[in-house]
C-alpha cells in the first residue's frame, strides 16, 4: 500500500506557500513567516517536544495529532529557509542503503 504522506505534504507545502503573503492578522502561517526564521524554529522545537512526549506516553491519537503539528511547523520552517521537501527527500535518498551509524560518523568529521 502506498502511503498518503507524500500527497499530504505536497498539499501542505502549497497551502503554506500560498499563505506567505497573506495578512498576518488573519493567517497563522503568514504570522509565523513574518516573525522570521528563529520564531519558526522555536515553534517547530516546541512541537517536537510535544510529539516526543506523546510518543513516550504511548497515546496513539495524541501522537498522530502532535505529529501533524510537527510536520506543519517543519514545513513552515523549511519555507522560511527556502528549502523544499524535495530537497529533504533527496537527502534521504542519498542516505538510503547506508547504515545510520556510518552515515552519522561521516558527518562528525
Amino acid at each position: 500500500m502506498v502511503s498518503k504522506i507524500g500527497n499530504a505534504l505536497d498539499g501542505l507545502t502549497k497551502r503554506i506557500e500560498a499563505r506567505r503573503g497573506d495578512d498576518p492578522s488573519t493567517s497563522y502561517t503568514a504570522k509565523l513567516l513574518s516573525e522570521g526564521k528563529a520564531r519558526c524554529a522555536k515553534k517547530m522545537g516546541e512541537e517536537a517536544v510535544e510529539t516526543a512526549l506523546a510518543g513516550a506516553l504511548g497515546d496513539k491519537e495524541e501522537l498522530a495529532a502532535e505529529s501533524a503539528d510537527l510536520l506543519y511547523h517543519l514545513a513552515v520552517l523549511l519555507e522560511a529557509n527556502g528549502i523544499s521537501f524535495d530537497e529533504v527527500a533527496a537527502e534521504l535518498e542519498k542516505r538510503a542503503g547506508t547504515s545510520g551509524i556510518a552515515e552519522k560518523a561521516s558527518r562528525e568529521r
